[in-house]
């Protein structure tokens, strides 16, 4: 018994079916987190080894080529990238997306083992980290402080840190620019040689009286005691009353005789401003698969109570928030959900004219909705922009099953049939050719779950979310949709005798404003005018045939020509601007940090109320931390992070207002090179192109690229923002001994390069234990003392008997310079030079910078590569195109055996190419160029435009197998079959409208897929209804001759032969 028969006769268990799917899917909805995209793991490990004391090119030399070459043979290996700089190696590998990064960790650290051995003594175990999108961070708070500012680490660790760890969900708690306590011992160089003391005495004295020692235990009677010496220090102040020698005159010698004692904060490194004040930035990561969003709200809710307990000078302002980026973006995705769900019934209703068919196929739109959330939870993924556009792409697919069988259904009720048999009958009729369009939509969708690379790890969710929410619309159209209309659909009315039909009749025509009085004699007079049409096409193929060839060819000029550029990905517009400065080398931190004031002042200026939060960076923190990894400042760098007011509340977009600061800060003469560009928070919106230069030579490799960018700069308009990776080469004080009078004097490079460290740097000695917490004791000579090379110069070493000696009779200082990073990829010395479009497409930038660099003379050892985004873009497109060509190979074949015909395919595939024309016309009219996601577009029109001409063509050959002329039946199935046509088209149409024309945050990643398929699927539903009835006529012309001769073979009687010439 068919499926369809089954359900009618059993309505209840039918109806209860599809009521625990509904629930099941609501239940799933409340359990699904919220996020911005799918979890996913970027296909990058990084291995980072520490060489304490080495410069960049020791750490080349000795670490990273031995990691390198043991690194490259790892199975599954895109690219191997290295980063060498002054103490540490950063070796970064990078895989293709999707692939088991577990079992690569594995193979990793065996390779490193084996080659542990070979590196340098002293070399720390190289460390190997995984990164995957759960380490950005989802919240940023800035802390800023007056009369506090010296305590604000310790109350931010007490007050703030401690609480929120007790979030379930948190991952990391980073608190980054906090004043650090230290005590500091300044000694005067002159006090020490005057006493005959060492710096080291001083610090040895410091420790030696700084201690807390078990001392073992002690039995008095019946009782056990155990014993301590406690002897720490309770307060800095008794550091100074410390003795360090006595004199040979029996004087002793404190610590306050030789130096100021300073319970201070840090030496200055590292600044941190919020809004013009000091304070600090509190760093919040999540744990891998925790709802970010429920993290969020919990994080402010703590907040707003940890305001209230902390002094009153201590301000907290939310720099940035993950959260809100998503529940904008997923608010503005439901919005067009909504919008399309009430679009889409509004047309059905138009064309159907009765709620109650309306309301049929309304139902089935949840259902299949909802099994989308029961898909996400079983896969443990979350409630994204990727889901939510995939549900958006469906709504308008979801009812074209439903249309096909009820508007089928509905036409048996006319003739008079009661609605059960009509809802057998009919299904019957059509549920073949509903099964087979969605194998096509199967055909398209189920590909894109194996499109390789980044592109393939976002898109593979909307593959299974379209796939799964089509079968199951399908299964409704063919179950559900014939059950409620068995129950809900009434019967035509039949009359006994003619004075209840003429009554009847009366009352429907004094119904003036009644659906068969208006919109229905409109449709039927839009169906009479459109059959003339294709009959006057019919007879008029060649010119019809011209004109559609001639559109085709003239839509496609803006894209041949250029006016409709390639872009990776559309950049959002999410209030968030970074701005980096570069300054002269060299520049102390101390003026890095005027100039960062007057750009924060311009800053003020120029946005005015655009502006909520200026938060900025300059210099960098000493620690050897995972934050200084990390950390893209130094002394004269400067960073900036802006906070606006959102897109829909400003009159100027934040592209507008980069470009205004980029004109501000070209004015500024101490900055050599800035960039003010899109405040990326873990989105996905990167657009730039990168130019890799390969090069042994650094003198070489720099003067090209400096080159490069300067004639980008001149003649490229649309580029802003050049940067080159490889930072200029600073000046160094390099300390050369000589050996000799090293060992004239007993010594060894390595003590006096420690006694110098000491000197300078400073000696730790020890610590400061206050409230559990420890403070760092550093001894070292007074600033005045280590501030110039004459200064070093005087240093005075103690040698093995005890003697005092000048540094500068032990070795020469000399000034040189050197590189401060070195990188390389796959083994090659590297550098790159990325630009940034403006106002123009990433496809028209990448072609400009290809003709600058033809007109140049690249030096012979050099090459380039054009990488960055750009390759991402080129990569995807080549993949899309593979996998179109793929998918249209699979729709044909679904297609062939539904028909059994090799010609119809095609024939309904020749709509394809015209939905090109509607792309670059949609595309050219919204000035938007083609990027990633326009493509994937393209790729869905495939099954969209196909599906409509299947249900043209299926119809034509029902007419045909009647015995039909091929004119006649060609011309009473289109008029036959418009209204579907149009209904389908019209659906999917305007449910992507809300997507098209939506402002939200975030709205910009996916317009680009609505313009897509709206300009495609208007030009490709005209093609269908015109073209390819034409084209079947073509076709099927020599097969109409064939069959009519046949046929008059056939009724020849008695065997005469009939004269040829008759």
């Amino acid at each position: 018994m068919a499926i369809y028969k089954t359900a009618i006769q059993k309505p209840i268990t039918t109806s209860l079916i599809f009521v625990a799917v509904v629930i099941l899917g609501l239940f799933s909805l409340t359990r699904l987190p919220i996020d911005q995209m799918p979890e996913m793991d970027p296909p990058y490990i990084t291995v980072m080894t520490t060489y304490a004391g080495a410069n960049a090119s020791e750490i080349e030399t000795n670490i990273t080529k031995i990691i390198e070459n043991s690194l490259n043979s790892v199975d599954g290996l895109k690219n191997l990238t290295s980063t060498s700089r002054d103490n540490i190696s950063v070796v970064v590998m990078e895989f293709e997306w999707g692939m088991d990064l577990d079992e690569a960790l594995n193979d990793i650290r065996s390779y490193v083992d084996l080659v542990y051995d070979n590196l340098p003594d002293g070399v720390s175990r190289p460390m190997i980290l995984k990164l995957n999108t759960s380490a950005m961070p989802v919240m940023v708070y800035g802390i800023t402080a007056e009369e506090s500012y010296s305590g604000l680490d310790r109350i931010l660790e007490d007050n703030v840190v401690n609480v929120l760890n007790r979030i379930d969900g948190i991952g990391n708690l980073t608190v980054s620019g906090a004043p650090e306590r230290y005590i500091y011992i300044d000694l005067d160089p002159k006090q020490l040689e005057s006493f005959g003391i060492s710096l080291e005495q001083v610090g040895n004295a410091i420790s030696a009286n700084n201690l807390d020692l078990a001392s073992g235990t002690v039995k008095m009677g019946k009782e056990q005691y155990q014993m301590r010496v406690k002897g720490e220090y309770v307060e800095s102040a008794e550091i100074a009353d410390i003795a360090v020698t006595t004199t040979l005159q029996g004087r002793q010698v404190f610590v306050r005789d030789l130096a100021t004692v300073r319970d201070t904060i840090k030496d200055l490194s590292l600044d941190e401003k919020i809004n013009g004040k000091d304070g600090a930035r509190l760093i919040i990561t999540k744990q891998t698969g925790a709802n970010t969003v429920a993290i969020a709200r919990s994080v402010r809710r703590e907040m707003e109570k940890i305001q209230r307990t902390l002094p009153p000078d201590i301000q907290i302002t939310l720099i940035n928030d993950g959260s809100e980026e998503i529940i904008n973006a997923v608010n503005g995705l439901a919005e067009s959900i909504f919008y399309a769900l009430l679009f889409v019934v509004m047309v059905v209703f138009f064309f159907l004219g009765d709620w109650r068919s309306t309301v049929i196929i309304a139902l089935t739109i949840p259902i299949s909705l909802l099994t989308s959330f029961i898909y996400l939870l079983f896969v443990d993924s979350s409630l994204n922009i990727i889901s939510l556009a995939s549900l958006t792409v469906a709504i308008g697919m979801v009812v074209d099953d439903a249309i096909v069988v009820l508007e089928n259904i509905t036409k048996h009720v006319d003739r008079g049939e009661n609605p059960r048999e009509a809802a057998i009958y009919a299904t019957n009729e059509v549920w073949t050719s509903v099964i087979a369009t969605t194998l096509v939509l199967v055909a398209v969708f189920v590909p894109l779950t194996m499109l390789p690379g980044m592109a393939g790890v976002l898109f593979k969710e909307m593959g299974w979310i379209i796939t799964i929410v089509v079968c199951v619309s399908t299964v409704a159209a063919i179950t559900l949709i014939p059950t409620l209309s068995s129950l809900m659909l009434k019967e035509k009315p039949f009359f006994l005798k003619d004075e209840d039909r003429r009554d009847y009749e009366e009352r429907q025509r004094q119904r003036r404003f009644s659906y068969k009085k208006t919109v229905e004699p409109v449709l039927q007079r839009i169906e009479g005018a459109y059959a003339r049409l294709l009959r006057w096409c019919l007879g008029h193929k060649r010119v019809t045939m011209l004109v559609a060839l001639g559109i085709f060819v003239v839509s496609m000029i803006p894209f041949a020509t250029g006016m409709i550029g390639m872009d990776f990905m559309m950049v959002q517009d999410n209030g968030r601007i970074s701005v980096t400065a570069e300054l002269q080398r060299g520049t102390r931190i101390e003026e890095t940090l005027k100039t960062a004031r007057r750009m924060e002042a311009d800053v003020k200026e120029i946005l005015g109320d655009d502006v909520l939060v200026i938060s900025t960076s300059a210099g960098s923190s000493d620690d050897a931390s995972m934050a200084a990894l990390f950390n893209s400042t130094t002394n004269n760098k400067i960073s900036m992070t802006l906070r606006c007011t959102k897109k829909y509340d400003r009159d100027r977009t934040i592209f507008e207002m980069q470009e205004m600061l980029r004109q501000r800060f070209a004015e500024y003469p101490e900055i050599v090179t800035y960039q003010v560009n899109q405040g990326s928070f873990g989105g996905m919106g990167s657009n730039n192109l990168s130019i890799e230069i390969y090069g042994y030579d650094f003198d070489q490799t720099t003067s090209f690229t400096q080159a490069l960018r300067k004639r980008i700069e001149d003649n490229v308009p649309g580029a802003r923002d050049t940067k080159v990776s490889r930072d200029e080469d600073r000046a160094e004080l390099k300390i050369v001994f000589d050996k000799q009078k090293l060992a004239l004097h007993g010594l060894s490079g390595s003590a006096v390069a420690l006694y110098v460290r000491n000197r300078v740097n400073g000696m730790s000695a020890g610590y400061l234990k206050e409230d559990g917490e420890e403070y760092n004791i550093v001894v070292r000579l007074r600033e005045e003392y280590r501030s110039s090379i004459t200064d070093i110069e005087e240093l005075t070493v103690p040698t093995a008997t005890g003697r005092m000696v000048k540094l500068k009779e032990l070795a020469s200082i000399e000034e040189y310079w050197c590189p401060p990073t070195i990188e390389r990829k796959n083994r090659q010395r590297y550098l790159t030079l990325s630009v940034e479009p403006y106002n123009t497409s990433l496809g028209e930038l990448a072609a400009s910078v290809q003709h600058e660099i033809d007109q140049m003379e690249v030096p012979s050892g050099v090459l380039y590569a054009l990488a960055g985004s750009y390759e991402d873009q080129q990569e995807t497109a080549s993949n899309m195109l593979l996998l179109g060509m793929l998918i249209i190979m699979l729709v044909y074949i679904v297609m062939a055996s539904q028909f059994e015909s090799f010609s119809n395919p095609f024939i309904i595939m020749f709509a394809i190419p015209f939905a090109l024309s509607g792309v670059v016309m949609a595309l050219l009219v919204a000035g938007r160029n083609l990027d990633m996601v326009g493509m994937l577009g393209i790729i869905l029109l495939i099954g969209i435009v196909v599906k409509n001409g299947i249900v043209l063509v299926d119809y034509i050959n029902l007419m045909r197998e009647r015995d039909v002329p091929l004119n006649d039946a060609i011309a009473m199935s289109g008029q036959s079959r418009l209204r579907p046509v149009v209904m389908t088209a019209l659906t999917t149409i305007l449910g992507m409208i809300p997507m098209a024309l939506s402002t939200s945050e975030g709205s910009e990643a996916w317009t680009t897929m609505g313009i897509v398929v709206i300009g495609g699927l208007l030009v490709s539903t005209l093609v269908t209804l015109i073209v390819v009835p034409v084209l079947y006529s073509v076709f099927n012309r020599k097969e109409e001759a064939e069959k009519r001769a046949k046929l008059r073979k056939k009724f020849v009687f008695m065997n005469i032969e009939l004269d040829k010439n008759s």
